[in-house]
């Protein structure tokens, strides 16, 4: 008999009969002999549903208030999934993120789990219930309801899995695995059978929807293997794990894009020290995220300095360089939210050279404009008009034969 861990998206619960078919997916895995205990996300839209109702009431909504209106979104969802298994004859019950033991820091909206006190959920699977567990959300030190951010049922799925010694975090929605490149765009993408969680990171991080990037930093930190398969279908999925197989296969493995991109310039500034110190640390105290970050070449002293922020930061963000560009000198401060990445992943990139020009060269082929380029050890991306993204999607995809299993150089 195996512990696992189960974790329905949003899609997967939407309705009642949706509802009921996970309940019957469950008992399924019940009745093998395993013990189960599943993470739910909110049905369909309600999440946003819950955060338009918020700004009806206010434009300045409270974050402690905002989170505790939010975490119910999970808390029905797993509750009406409790019923349904008990209806159908299987002892279940629904526990909220602080029931089940998720302990967090302060940090609403975007709290971090600092540890789980998984005594109640042991009690209750040795009484031989299903439990249901409500994702995103967990309890702090001075006992307020916090929300993990987007994604954050993901997260929950994979530190409960760590934390109870799971033998897999499955994680199911309306897609039936990682593909080589988003199958909406690329209909030719090809499903992945297994990847490693330093390639599905890179994914994660730069555009793929298959999972949030910080459930697959607690999967590699814990050595948790993560499944990523269809609530709809039995088709097996994708297993995201650390020992992937040397088969030979392309050293690209996915194609990765993400529209939400803007850039902030400042231009004109000042080359001394301290400079960008002065500029980040209250981006990063206001709770902006930055990404890629380019510096020009000091002329007389003088250069750029250009930044990448999500769509949803590029006001918020601005209203804290603007005055900061001002103290320090320089001449303006310039916004552009009509951007996009788009990324080639894989990790046999890694000691093969080729990869950027052959990148480069289809987009000047295909007439795109590169603005910014980042890259790691495994992973080339470029920033480019937002307008521009779907065709470079298609462009990389058919340049380096993702669609491929066979080693390309």
């Amino acid at each position: 008999m195996a512990l696992i861990v189960q974790k329905y998206g949003g899609t997967s619960v939407a309705d009642a009969d949706k509802i009921k078919n996970v309940a019957r997916r469950i008992i399924a895995r019940k009745k093998s002999g395993d013990q189960v205990v599943v993470v739910v996300s909110a049905m369909g839209d309600t999440t946003d549903e819950l955060i338009r109702l918020a700004y009806q009431i206010t434009e300045r909504p409270d974050e402690r208030e905002l989170d505790v209106l939010l975490s119910t979104g999970e808390v029905v969802s797993s509750t009406l999934l409790a019923m349904a298994l008990s209806d159908m004859g299987y002892e279940a019950i629904s526990l909220s993120g602080a029931q089940a033991g998720i302990q967090t820091d302060a940090n609403h909206s975007r709290a971090r789990i600092l540890g789980i006190d998984a005594k109640r959920i042991v009690s209750e699977l040795k009484q031989g219930k299903i439990v249901i567990v409500a994702g995103f959300q967990g309890i702090s030190q001075e006992m307020d309801v916090t929300t993990l951010g987007r994604g954050g049922s993901d997260t929950t799925a994979v530190a409960l899995a760590a934390s109870l010694g799971a033998k897999v975090c499955e994680r199911y929605t309306d897609v039936e695995g990682v593909y080589t490149a988003d199958p909406g765009l690329v209909p030719e993408a090809r499903q992945l059978t297994e990847i490693g969680y330093e390639e599905m990171l890179e994914l994660a991080t730069y555009g793929s929807k298959a999972i949030h990037p910080r459930a697959v930093e607690l999967g590699e930190l814990f050595k948790i293997p993560i499944l990523v398969a269809s609530s709809f279908t039995d088709n097996p999925g994708t297993l995201i794990h650390g020992e992937v197989s040397m088969e030979v296969r392309n050293k690209v493995r996915s194609i990765a894009y993400d529209l939400d991109v803007a850039k902030i310039t400042v231009v004109g500034v000042p080359d001394r020290p301290g400079i960008a110190a002065a500029l980040f640390v209250p981006l990063a105290k206001a709770g902006i995220s930055v990404d890629t970050i380019v510096q020009n070449a000091s002329i007389n002293n003088i250069t750029d300095l250009t930044f990448t922020v999500a769509k949803s930061e590029i006001d918020k963000a601005m209203k804290v360089v603007e005055p900061i560009a001002n103290s320090i000198g320089a001449k303006e401060c310039v916004s552009d939210p009509r951007l996009g990445k788009v990324s080639i992943i894989g990790t046999g990139m890694q000691n093969t050279p080729g990869f950027a020009a052959r990148m480069f060269s289809t987009f000047s082929e295909e007439g795109i404009n590169i603005q910014l380029i980042t890259t790691s050890e495994i992973r080339i991306t470029c920033i480019i008009d937002e307008s521009r993204v779907k065709d470079a999607v298609r462009a990389l995809h058919r340049v380096f034969e993702v669609t491929s299993k066979v080693n390309q150089t």
